[in-house]
């Protein structure tokens, strides 16, 4: 199976922690997924099997007319074919959010949303720079579980000055609504951000690292308690309500990325991405040179991706997998390797699954860098 993933790269205004590419430059939405249409075509024949996801993401996807988004989705009908139960997801922002919207966003064949409220206070909001507040975020949610039983909620923990307490209030009012998904994602400084910038001129001071922890421990206590199921170290369902499109990427499954700064993956060993200009991005599609460059993963490169992957999910790196795909001395070195963490209980076997305890799932990312071949 593969998948599908359209970057709109276009933005009301910057948030302040986002390094994803887009512009906030006034826009015509249909222009740009004409643009994306026409990369849609020249790359069709990438995709070797039925689409079993197709997302929407950017930048804020919801910015577009729902009928640009029907035509756009009748297109990609006509260049693949899609399993039955495909999933067809939409990033969304709660300020664009209203009932005439959601209505014409499911007729147009979008049938999971995923909604950036990252806070339920206006204070986080604002440091954030986000484009909505308190009350959207609230009423977004209302409106978003009339019309669709499939939905996720985006929240950001770390955020500067938040206690545990503060965070176990936003943990709480997102679990009053039951939403079937949770996304958290941890408030991180990238470069040449407006956060960036204002961690460096000591206008904003970021969160103790053990607090930051404290608060993912929570996250994983009250979810876990609540019925989720922590399939992926961001990614908490109910059963099945697991992301597929994050599934997917995280299973290494090949995917189509389209628009400019989209990357592609064909499922073994080569990834590419486009350029990451709007303006450049035209001007190749128009003259039918597309600007992407690519990359060849060796084995290493491969083994270690699939040691980061993997032990972000519940699954664990599988030993079998590491000999079919590897061999028996990669296997060695991974046994070697993880005998310190396993004294520390930070890792642990079950049966061939090699698997991050509780209470080092904050450190996961670490301990597999710790594990890579460099």
């Amino acid at each position: 199976m593969a998948n599908l993933y359209i970057h709109f790269p276009f933005c009301k205004q910057a948030c302040h922690y986002c390094n994803f590419h887009f512009s906030t430059k006034k826009i015509d939405s249909g222009g740009m997924l004409d643009l994306i249409n026409k990369e849609l075509k020249i790359r069709a024949s990438e995709v070797k099997a039925p689409l079993e996801s197709i997302y929407f993401g950017g930048g804020t996807p919801s910015m577009i007319e729902p009928k640009s988004i029907k035509s756009f989705i009748n297109s990609i009908k006509v260049q693949f074919q899609f399993i039955p139960e495909i999933e067809v997801t939409l990033e969304a922002n709660p300020d664009d959010i209203n009932e005439d919207y959601l209505l014409n966003l499911r007729s147009a064949g979008i049938n999971r949303l995923s909604l950036g409220i990252q806070s339920f206070f206006d204070e986080d909001l604002k440091l954030m720079n986000r484009a909505h507040d308190q009350k959207q975020a609230l009423e977004s949610i209302n409106i978003v579980r009339k019309y669709f039983n499939n939905y996720s909620i985006d929240l950001i923990y770390g955020i500067p000055y938040t206690t545990l307490k503060d965070w176990k209030k936003n943990l709480n009012i997102a679990l009053d609504f039951n939403p079937p998904h949770i996304s958290a994602y941890v408030l991180t400084v990238e470069k040449k951000t407006a956060l960036d910038f204002l961690v460096k001129e000591k206008k904003i001071a970021l969160l103790d690292e053990e607090l930051v922890k404290q608060q993912y421990d929570l996250l994983i206590k009250k979810l876990e308690q609540k019925g989720y199921i922590n399939y992926e170290f961001s990614s908490f369902g109910k059963p099945n309500y697991f992301s597929v499109n994050n599934l997917n990427y995280w299973n290494n499954k090949p995917y189509l990325g389209l628009g400019p700064s989209s990357h592609s993956f064909d499922g073994v060993s080569i990834r590419s991405w486009n350029i990451s200009n709007n303006h450049q991005y035209k001007k190749g599609i128009e003259s039918g040179k597309l600007l992407i460059e690519y990359e060849e993963l060796s084995k290493k490169d491969r083994y270690n991706e699939y040691l980061m992957t993997s032990l972000r999910k519940s699954e664990g790196v599988s030993l079998s997998y590491v000999e079919e795909s590897f061999g028996s001395t990669y296997v060695s070195y991974l046994e070697e390797q993880v005998s310190r963490h396993l004294h520390k209980r930070n890792l642990f076997w079950d049966g061939n699954f090699l698997k991050i305890s509780n209470k080092a799932k904050f450190l996961t990312d670490g301990i597999a860098a710790d594990l890579f071949i460099v």
